[in-house]
């Protein structure tokens, strides 16, 4: 809530800027910041560069007056001021298809900072987000890389792990000081165990400066990086008050909904003024109010399922929901590389457990083979229940669930199906329902799915649909339901706006009055539509009466843009990154891009290497215990805020950072950088 509220004051602040990216634009620039009085007066056209120079130089100077010059993300563009405050009203509903190479007039406006979302003319530069009949599924491609580099993989962690050991038997003894929670004292067992926390104190700490990078404002196309260093190894961290703007690729913002200004925005300010900043009570209290039963139709109609809940957390959603779907004498299969939070509910629900190898249809038949013909253990009776569970888009893979087989299998072998698709809904298909839509497969033949807000509708949450006799046992009978409290009202107020625009809104007449809750019809709390597919827009009656959307968020003409803006960027940066001879992990269509990097000495020096180029890039790295050992690596996300030329300029700084660290070990025909960014459009329609 606070970071809301953050942006609300922040878009106060920060100037909306306007700018065009032609198809070749001149490179983008770093400069330190000038202070505000040095910048001229702006009453006509200027750089792109000096406009977002003031809005950065502002913030921060309002809030720290000492603080240190920032580094800003600029582009060679131009913008035409409509106050004296260098204040732009934009709209990128009505002028996103511009011609390129002209300039943009007073009437070509946006609504959206161009720091926060890119604004793309090029219709070249899209994508539909769906899955080839004509071509087998993708399976999961594991590419080794050479032997030199799992041998110097293994002897680099050997290294590190035999100094480590080292300065731990020298330091118990000879500077006590710095170990005494590793030691007995004064009669006290010590607080940690060295063995246990060795991977923390030895390896992970020296890389801290490269891990949950703290940052300040939208995590939109840029981010604002708080600079910081550290004296001591990252055992302590000094911020200096300086920022610096960075492209970023690390944050799961999808479709860009994470916005200050637009109608997102506005319907949080709204809720805010409506409902307050807070909820109180649980689900079953006065903490629900009319956007949740709202935000529940909405989900379920946008789903095709009947019925949906929705919960305050992701996490939550899996590990509380779970222990209510299957208990003793049932039986769970789960994909071996499920998320924590699916690892816990399966624990929490005291069913017998069985781990199939990770997308591997054929190890998935043959162990469902297995647990129906020999039953229980012990007594050998039938499993009151089977429940595969598999995620729909995999976090740290990159990979999508071979969902058609598994269909056939289920139809087969009569289990139930539960589908996380905490990163695929709002990513993949081509109207954004996540990977139903993705494989055109009826949703109704998946029993139970599962998803979060907070990828790809800019919130926080999250929700179960399926039956509604199934939803409302899972009321009562989940810990979430009984004891969590409510999504607060502006978040619920951020989903419902998302997922409307998403969807499209039919201009139907509204009701006059309810005798369930004012501004909403009761009637809609089950969708009538049939489950068996996809319904299309969202009638109005399921919005709250005060939501009121613009003609291109209302039409659902921004969300097919972003939407297939964000299928291109995906395909682009795999295939390039491939091209360009490193190795990735993962579907061409996914949101989350891996790049192996291996070698955890490297990891660091990636990150490192990545924020201090001319334009800084904000990456994120993996390693133990997410990952293994000696697989290591960076995980890309791109978005639909990000341009055709951002992803030029991450795949020029893979390929120079990339070749000096020695990470291109793919074995697919290498092509030069120049070539890969000029042949863009073929690369992605190639796959």
């Amino acid at each position: 809530m606070s970071k809301m509220l953050f942006f609300l004051e922040q878009d106060k602040k920060t100037p909306s800027l306007m700018v065009l990216n032609p198809p070749s634009p001149s490179p983008s620039i770093f400069k330190e910041k000038e202070s505000a009085s040095q910048l001229p007066s702006m009453t006509k056209a200027v750089p792109y560069s000096s406009v977002v120079q003031q809005a950065d130089s502002r913030a921060p100077a309002h809030d720290n007056p000492h603080a240190a010059p920032t580094r800003v993300f600029s582009f060679s563009s131009s913008v035409t001021t409509s106050s004296e405050d260098t204040v732009l009203n934009e709209d990128d509903d009505e002028n996103c298809v511009m011609n390129p190479h002209t300039p943009p007039t007073s009437e070509q406006v946006f609504t959206t900072p161009h720091t926060e979302f890119g604004h793309c003319a090029n219709e070249a530069y899209r994508c539909v987000s769906k899955h080839d009949y004509t071509k087998p599924f993708q399976e999961r491609a594991i590419e080794e890389p050479p032997l030199y580099v799992c041998f110097a993989t293994c002897v680099s962690i050997l290294i590190l792990y035999m100094l480590g050991r080292l300065r731990d038997f020298f330091g118990k003894r000879f500077a006590k000081s710095y170990f005494t929670h590793l030691m007995p004292h004064n009669g006290y067992a010590q607080l940690n165990s060295d063995f246990e926390s060795f991977y923390l104190r030895r390896i992970k700490r020296r890389m801290d400066d490269c891990y949950g990078q703290p940052i300040t404002g939208v995590p939109g196309r840029t981010v604002l990086i708080l600079d910081r260093y550290s004296p001591d190894y990252n055992h302590t961290q000094i911020y200096t008050g300086g920022m610096t703007r960075a492209l970023n690729v690390s944050s799961y913002n999808y479709l860009a909904f994470s916005q200050g200004r637009g109608s997102w925005a506005d319907a949080v300010a709204e809720s805010i003024r409506r409902y307050g900043v807070s909820s109180c009570g649980t689900r079953l209290d006065s903490g629900s109010n009319d956007l949740h039963v709202c935000a529940e139709a909405l989900i379920a109609h946008f789903l095709g399922a009947e019925d949906a809940l929705v919960c305050s957390m992701g996490f939550a959603t899996n590990s509380t929901f779970i222990p209510g779907l299957a208990g003793k004498g049932s039986l769970i299969i789960s994909d071996e590389l499920n998320h924590t939070s699916m690892r816990v509910g399966i624990q929490q629900s005291g069913a017998e457990v069985r781990i199939f190898k990770h997308n591997d249809m054929a190890s998935l038949e043959s162990l469902l083979r297995e647990v129906i013909s020999q039953g229980q253990p012990k007594t050998h009776r039938a499993w009151k229940k089977i429940l595969v569970i598999v995620e729909g888009l995999y976090s740290m893979e990159g990979t999508l669930v071979n969902l058609p087989r598994i269909v056939e299998l289920k139809q087969k072998y009569k289990f139930y199906l539960y589908v996380d698709e905490a990163h695929s809904i709002g990513s993949l298909g081509s109207r954004g329902r996540g990977v139903t839509d993705y494989f055109n497969i009826p949703p109704g033949s998946i029993d139970v799915l599962m998803g979060t807000f907070s990828k790809g509708f800019g919130a926080a949450g999250g929700y179960i649909s399926g039956p509604k006799s199934l939803i409302d046992a899972l009321r009562l009978r989940s810990h979430s339901g009984p004891y969590a409290e409510a999504i607060t009202p502006s978040v619920i107020a951020q989903v419902v706006v998302s997922m409307a625009s998403i969807m499209g809104v039919t201009p139907a007449p509204r009701p006059t009055k309810s005798t369930l809750f004012p501004g909403l019809d009761s009637s809609i709390v089950a969708p009538k539509e049939s489950a068996e597919e996809l319904p299309g827009m969202a009638p109005a009656s399921m919005l709250p009466m005060w939501m009121n959307l613009r003609p291109s968020l209302a039409d659902g003409s921004e969300a097919r843009m972003r939407m297939r803006r964000l299928a291109f960027n995906c395909r682009y940066l795999h295939v390039g990154l491939k091209k360009l001879g490193f190795i990735v992990y993962g579907h061409v269509s996914s949101p989350i891009v891996p790049l192996l990097i291996f070698n955890p000495g490297k990891l660091c020096l990636f990150v490192r290497m990545m924020r201090a180029r001319p334009i800084p890039i904000a990456v994120v790295v993996v390693a133990h215990p997410a990952t293994s050992f000696n697989t290591g690596r960076a995980r890309l996300c791109p978005s639909a805020s990000h341009t055709k030329e951002d992803i030029d300029i991450v795949l020029r700084a893979c390929d120079e950072v990339g070749g000096i660290l020695d990470m291109k070990h793919g074995s697919c025909e290498r092509w030069g950088i120049d070539e890969v960014c000029e042949r863009a459009v073929e690369l992605v329609h190639s796959v």
